[in-house]
C-alpha cells in the first residue's frame, strides 16, 4: 500500500480525480531459434481522457514477456496481457524458428514465414522473408512493422513509440531484432525492443539479447550456426497512470508502484501487479 506525503501535506487533501491518463504495455515475445525470427512487442495502449469512480478498486495486471526458444521444433512463446480496469494491451508474438517457420500474432507480430500481424491500434506486423532465405527478420514494434530480409540483409525489429508519461522521454514496445545464418549477425531490435540475435559460430557465440524489462520489448531471434544457444526472451510490460497534481493522490495502492510528482502531475508506474483506488 503507498500513503505518500508531498510538500509536508497529506497527499489525500483535495478532490479525487474523474479522469487520468493511462499507458499500458504488455508483454513482448519471444525470439525463434536458429535462422530465426524476432519477437513482436507487447501491445501498447495510452490516452489521455479515463473515466475513474471514487471509491472503486482498479486492477492492474502486468504481463510478462514470453520465453525465447531453445528448439528448431517450437517458436518463441507470446508474452502475456497487460490490464488496466477495462484496458487490455495484448502479449506480443513469438518469432519463428528453423523448422517452425510462421511468426506468432499478438499485439505486434513475430516474425516469421508468414510473420505475425499486430493488432491494429496496439502494434504492427512482423518481418518476413524473401526467396526462401531463411527466418531473419525482425519482430513488429508499435511504432513499425518489422524489417524483413532482402538482397542478403537481415531485418531490424520495428520501432517503438515514445511516452513522456513518466516525466522523462522513454521509448516502449520495440520489437526483436533477427537471428542470422552462416556466422553473420543479426540485425538490432527496434528501441525498447532486444537488440540483435546472436552472432552464432562453431567456435563460440552470444545468445540472442533479452527485450528490455518494463518496455514490453520483442526478444531477439537466436543466431545460426553452433553453439545452439536460446532466443532472447520478450521484455515485461508497465502500467503508468497519472494526473493533475490539483487532485487528491490515490487513497490506495497495493504492489508497491512507484508513486510521484512530476510537474503538474501524480504519477503511479507500475512494474508488477496490483490495484489502485482513487
Amino acid at each position: 500500500m503507498s500513503n505518500r506525503y508531498f510538500g509536508g501535506n497529506l497527499t489525500n487533501y483535495g478532490e479525487a480525480p474523474t479522469t487520468v491518463e493511462y499507458l499500458v504495455v504488455a508483454g513482448g515475445g519471444g525470439g525463434g531459434f536458429d535462422v530465426a525470427g524476432g519477437g513482436g512487442a507487447g501491445g501498447l495502449l495510452t490516452a489521455a481522457s479515463f473515466a475513474v469512480a471514487t471509491g472503486s478498486v482498479l486492477t492492474i495486471t502486468v504481463g510478462a514477456g514470453g520465453v525465447g526458444s531453445s528448439s528448431r521444433s517450437i517458436q518463441g512463446a507470446n508474452g502475456t496481457n497487460s490490464v488496466f480496469s477495462s484496458i487490455t494491451a495484448t502479449g506480443g508474438g513469438g518469432g519463428g524458428s528453423a523448422d517452425t517457420r510462421p511468426g506468432f500474432s499478438g499485439g505486434s507480430g513475430g516474425a516469421g514465414e508468414p510473420a505475425g500481424t499486430g493488432i491494429n491500434g496496439q502494434g504492427n506486423n512482423g518481418g518476413t522473408t524473401t526467396n526462401g532465405s531463411g527466418l531473419h527478420a525482425g519482430g513488429g514494434g508499435a511504432g513499425s512493422v518489422g524489417q524483413s530480409s532482402s538482397s542478403g540483409k537481415n531485418g531490424n525489429g520495428g520501432t517503438g513509440l515514445v511516452s513522456s508519461i513518466s516525466g522523462e522521454q522513454i521509448q516502449y514496445a520495440g520489437g526483436g531484432g533477427s537471428g542470422s545464418q552462416n556466422g553473420y549477425g543479426g540485425d538490432k531490435g527496434g528501441l525498447g525492443g532486444g537488440d540483435s540475435g546472436g552472432n552464432g559460430s562453431n567456435t563460440g557465440g552470444a545468445p540472442a539479447s533479452n527485450g528490455l524489462t518494463n518496455t514490453g520489448g520483442g526478444g531477439g531471434g537466436h543466431a545460426y550456426p553452433m553453439p545452439f544457444l536460446s532466443g532472447g526472451s520478450g521484455g515485461s510490460g508497465i502500467v503508468i497512470i497519472r494526473y493533475p497534481v490539483s487532485f487528491a493522490s490515490a487513497r490506495l495502492t497495493t504492489g508497491s508502484p512507484l508513486t510521484y510528482k512530476t510537474g503538474f502531475y501524480r504519477v503511479y508506474v507500475f512494474n508488477a501487479s496490483g490495484t489502485i483506488t482513487f
